[in-house]
């Protein structure tokens, strides 16, 4: 993982907010992956901030977009917003 990379986060009663922070990599993707994957069923709707990012490394979006097709069949509501937001997520995630 990026020495710098950090997840903020941020929960409500059925959503989640998101800062990611730092630089992001293959190993940085898969922590935000098992981050989203420990969320339960309560939470509908993710909201990941990319602002704090100071570089995305293009295994991190292959590691990300990999991964991410699994995530959205449970009902879960990803939305990337910020600098890199168009970069992380896939077309078909807003």
């Amino acid at each position: 993982m990026a020495i710098n990379f950090k997840i903020f986060q941020h929960k409500n009663i059925n959503s989640v907010h998101l800062t990611l922070d730092g630089d992001f990599d293959g190993t940085s993707a898969l922590e935000l992956v098992n981050t989203l994957k420990s969320y339960g069923p309560d939470v509908e709707q993710v909201f990941i901030n990319t602002n704090g990012l100071k570089s995305v490394h293009p295994f991190g979006q292959v590691v990300l977009h990999r991964n991410l097709s699994g995530l959205c069949g449970r009902r879960r509501n990803l939305v990337f917003i910020g600098d890199h937001g168009r970069r992380l997520s896939k077309p078909w995630i807003h």
